[in-house]
């Protein structure tokens, strides 16, 4: 069985959906919104009737939280404190707090801490609840099957398209998961569209090891990937794919200098003169507001053979043993949030993608094009290999081992060998070194 912990990525500008707000403007705001909780946000130790619970997201974001609490006082009568902790200082504050003894009953954190995962309720029992269906590929656990932490919601890779530019060449594309098509066939694709519009480039592409990890399942490899020794390796599948993606970054196909020298893929993308960007499901809010010179869509990401992508944990929501009777209430209040009916109002009013299958939310966007997005990530997600959830197994296990990998060396390598500096080869060799050096073992 795939147990995922949550990979280590800004809450506020997080591989979520939630890249809306400057980061300075959100952490200004967050801080006024924690001061006016009560400075500290401590309150730990709750009773029956009374629980705190923190979370880091943009303000305006914690709709849906603020909704299921004042919800929650209604049906059971227990206050749930929700205070909202600017991300920047999140992971110490929890840090400090189980220094003091002093944890929230209830989180969604970014990522686990080995000093206070031992203090974690096991939620076994909600993510066992078939009812619940919720998807084991995301869970988070330990080596003896506790389960430490489910997702408030997940995130993927995923592949947008510049409808204009398709529908003007006259290229058709795929729109089903079922049907979707290969990254030869989808390159052969754009690369055509660019060639009869005269658009820049066929292809940005984020500068991001998540990004290039789903492209590598996708192609049949494993990326990075540990043996039960812990060390690492890249297999031949992998070493094929990863020449493929440098070789594609030609100037033509896609441009030199997003991993190169840090140029803005996204900004690219939505000048309207690039064909297709590979990013994720967080860009779909904001494009629903920005894009306006060009029709967009989110398109199957591509299999070749693998349906695939990189799948990860939005939040991880934990529940702390601080006392016998507020240990007690926070498992109900996990179990209620996670009965299907709540969940999907959690899922509606923050805009989440839900860890739960079989739940049909509806989305407040006007947008066409950014309800088709969501309803084709829900479809998409319960497709992908348990491949697309290897890294935050990973994470989560290094973790528990007191380590983290503090530097993915992967855009700098691959950065070299685009530039020529390097050969594909070479820049693999400094990854998995990098890897073993941090994470190995």
């Amino acid at each position: 069985m795939t147990s995922v912990g949550v990979r280590r990525s800004r809450r506020l500008g997080r591989g979520g959906i939630r890249r809306v707000v400057p980061l300075a403007a959100v952490a200004t705001a967050g801080a006024l919104l924690l001061s006016a909780c009560g400075g500290s946000g401590s309150g730990s130790g709750g009773t029956s009737k009374s629980l705190t619970f923190w979370i880091s997201t943009v303000p305006g974001q914690d709709a849906g939280w603020k909704k299921l609490v004042a919800q929650y006082k209604k049906e059971a009568g227990v206050s749930v404190k929700l205070v909202n902790i600017p991300y920047d200082g999140y992971p110490t504050k929890l840090h400090n707090a189980a220094q003091a003894n002093s944890l929230p009953d209830v989180a969604d954190v970014p990522a686990l801490d080995p000093i206070w995962s031992s203090k974690l309720i096991d939620l076994s029992s909600i993510a066992n609840n078939k009812s619940n269906n919720i998807n084991a590929n995301f869970l988070a656990k330990d080596s003896s099957g506790k389960v430490l932490s489910i997702p408030s919601d997940v995130t993927a890779s995923g592949l947008f398209i510049n409808e204009t530019l398709f529908k003007k060449a006259g290229v058709s594309f795929p729109t089903s998961p079922e049907k979707t098509w290969t990254w030869t066939d989808f390159i052969k694709a754009a690369d055509k569209v660019r060639e009869k519009t005269g658009a820049k480039y066929s292809l940005t592409f984020d500068q991001s090891p998540s990004r290039l990890r789903a492209m590598v399942y996708e192609l049949g490899g494993k990326y990075v990937h540990a043996d039960s020794s812990g060390k690492f390796s890249v297999d031949a599948a992998t070493e094929k794919a990863v020449k493929y993606f440098v070789g594609l970054n030609d100037d033509k196909t896609m441009p030199k200098s997003v991993w190169t020298s840090g140029a803005d893929p996204s900004a690219m993308f939505q000048s309207g003169d690039v064909v297709a960007y590979w990013s994720g499901v967080w860009q779909v809010p904001a494009f629903a507001d920005s894009i306006k010179k060009f029709d967009w869509a989110s398109v199957p990401t591509p299999a070749e053979p693998v349906q695939a992508s990189d799948v990860n944990s939005g939040g991880m929501m934990v529940g702390f043993n601080n006392n016998g009777a507020a240990s007690t209430a926070a498992q109900k209040f996990l179990s209620w949030i996670y009965e299907p009916e709540h969940y999907q109002e959690l899922c509606e009013t923050s805009g989440f993608l839900p860890v739960e299958s079989g739940l049909t939310p509806k989305y407040p966007f006007t947008s066409d094009a950014a309800q088709a997005a969501f309803k084709l990530y829900n479809k998409e997600i319960p497709l992908y290999a348990p491949i697309s959830g290897y890294f935050n197994t990973a994470q989560t296990n290094w973790v528990l081992k007191g380590k983290s990998l503090t530097t993915d060396p992967t855009k700098t390598e691959l950065g070299k060998a685009i530039n020529g500096q390097q050969s594909v080869g070479k820049a693999l060799d400094n990854i998995v070194a990098g890897y073993n050096q941090q994470v190995g073992g």
